[in-house]
């Protein structure tokens, strides 16, 4: 073990990492990351309609519907649902407004102040509004049950005391609960929260032929409890004509987390002299992902659901990225069994090799056609042995998040990733551009296969770039450290898998990113939008 480690207290540390279960090996690793840096990702150019995005033709969608039916009625298909974090996101502007005043009423929130205004005009809205949110009938039962009227409050200006009702112990407790259990939308004298929201989609397009759907959360651990208790209520609701709902739970594994460190890359230590591990982001997830021994898996975040009236869309599209998934595979595997069989008189190399660059969208290097025969069949192994993700991309509307693009790599190849912002060097203008020329956007509606040409599950492991994480910058008692974050689910965890991005429609993702983000006309329950 290193010097870095032992400045004090040698036996304490140790005991330390071994409590951690992160092995030594790993820890010296990442003492070696924050070292060294990171090599930031290399665009080549984003990914256009044409050139790495497809269309998939309307003509299409029935045969490639009928193939996903047939592998969910195999029980083949399943739902992975990330929903790890709290709601404390979502509701951050008003949080903030509350630390800052002692009192909030209409003139607090009118006054001009540059540095907050964003802040007083979202509560603006936010406290106008709260009657359109699917939680203002329960807010409204706390408040009466503590005594306190919302009309009156609400007539008095007293926005500060609505505002901690909804936030804080006081009453719903909203900020410090995961996002997954904050009623999202509106049915009659019914609300659903995000979770209810998935189990619907589940039902819809994973049910197999003995009424079993599939689903998976990956949940914080010290909500655990509370979740198995909601889904215990709410469940029975969506398992109609014979329909079970099979829901799993698992947490995020602290043999994932990362050592963090000094501005100077020392091992940083707490003011109870301990080393700090931190969770290393939603890359962790690879290892819950992993462990689920899936086939055909399909994976959307927590937020990103809408109302009944315009679930079809989803349904819809959800079907069709599942069918050319599916598709693809059984051409992939078809060709793997050929290759493997090695009868030179029989193999098609130009027709796979063209399948693999055209629909698989593969690197070949230069000089592949002149290789022998044998290492060109090692290389179509190699390249089509892979787990595969179909991602649905949705138009750029200036999101923020990650986008489709063209990566180079060391050894001269090229492959489509997901790229986030946090991994381009913006101190490079050609960077820069490439990033902001992006066409399309990540809305994470990505369906996985994960199983090989024998029906054996890969492991997900081995096809991490590990290069393609992140150093960020946070604070911990009063000090500056620097922490390392995993590569992300959808970047670099998945970076050596088959990458297609099929474009489908803006309708199909609408997130909530804010509480606010519920207002919005896609999550009003409207008939018509």
């Amino acid at each position: 073990m290193k010097q870095n480690i032992f400045i004090k207290d040698v036996e304490k540390a140790l005991q330390q990492i071994i409590d951690s279960g992160i092995p030594e090996k790993t820890i010296m690793s990442q003492l070696d990351v924050f070292k060294d840096g990171i090599r930031p990702i290399q665009i080549n150019r984003p990914c256009t309609h044409q050139d790495g995005i497809i269309d998939i033709p309307d003509d299409k969608f029935d045969q490639l519907k009928n193939k996903f039916s047939q592998a969910v009625e195999q029980g083949r298909v399943m739902k992975f649902v990330p929903a790890s974090g709290a709601a404390t996101r979502m509701f951050k502007p008003l949080a903030s407004l509350c630390s800052k005043y002692e009192t909030i009423d209409q003139k607090t929130l009118e006054q001009t102040n540059q540095q907050i205004d964003s802040d007083k005009e979202f509560t603006l809205n936010f406290i106008h509004s709260l009657h359109q949110f699917s939680f203002f009938t329960k807010l409204k039962s706390v408040l009466s049950s503590q005594g306190e009227s919302f009309e009156q409050l609400y007539q008095n200006q007293d926005y500060k005391k609505i505002i901690e009702s909804v936030l804080t112990e006081k009453g719903l407790n909203y900020a410090n609960v995961p996002k997954g259990m904050i009623p999202f939308h509106t049915y009659g004298d019914q609300s659903r929260t995000a979770f209810e929201e998935h189990l619907v989609e589940a039902v819809s397009y994973t049910t197999d032929r003995h009424g079993i759907a599939r689903i998976h959360f990956t949940v914080p651990p010290q909500h655990k409890s509370s979740i198995e208790t909601h889904f215990l209520k709410t469940k029975n609701q969506y398992e109609k004509d014979r329909i079970r709902i099979d829901i799993s739970l698992s947490i995020q594994k602290n043999k994932t987390n990362t050592i963090a460190v000094n501005i100077d890359n020392q091992a940083f230590r707490t003011q109870a002299d301990e080393l700090l591990f931190r969770p290393s982001g939603h890359g962790a997830l690879l290892e819950n992902l992993n462990e689920l021994n899936g086939d055909i898996i399909f994976l959307k975040n927590i937020d990103n659901v809408v109302p009944d009236h315009l679930k079809p869309w989803t349904f819809l599209y959800k079907k069709v990225l599942g069918g050319h998934l599916i598709q693809l595979q059984e051409r992939i595997f078809a060709y793997i069994i050929e290759l493997t069989k090695k009868n030179m008189h029989q193999i098609h190399l130009p027709e796979i090799q063209e399948f693999a660059q055209n629909e698989l969208f593969i690197y070949f290097p230069h000089n592949f056609n002149a290789q022998s025969t044998e290492k060109q069949i090692d290389y179509l192994i190699h390249v089509m042995n892979r787990p595969i993700r179909v991602c649905g991309m949705v138009k750029n509307q200036g999101q923020a998040g990650g986008g489709s693009f063209w990566v180079d790599h060391a050894d001269q190849s090229l492959s489509l990733q997901i790229v986030e912002k946090t991994q381009v060097d913006f101190q490079n203008p050609g960077q820069e551009s490439a990033f902001n020329k992006s066409t399309h956007f990540n809305p994470v509606d990505l369906v996985c296969g994960v199983k090989d040409y024998k029906g054996n599950a890969f492991d997900l492991i081995n096809f991490v770039d590990y290069n393609a994480g992140f150093i960020s910058y946070k604070s911990k008692d009063g000090k500056d450290l620097k922490a390392l974050e995993l590569p992300s689910l959808w970047n670099g965890s998945m970076a050596d898998w088959i990458t297609v991005f099929v474009e489908v429609p803006l309708i199909t993702f609408n997130p909530v990113k804010t509480v606010n983000d519920l207002l919005k006309k896609e999550h009003q329950n409207l008939q018509t939008i």
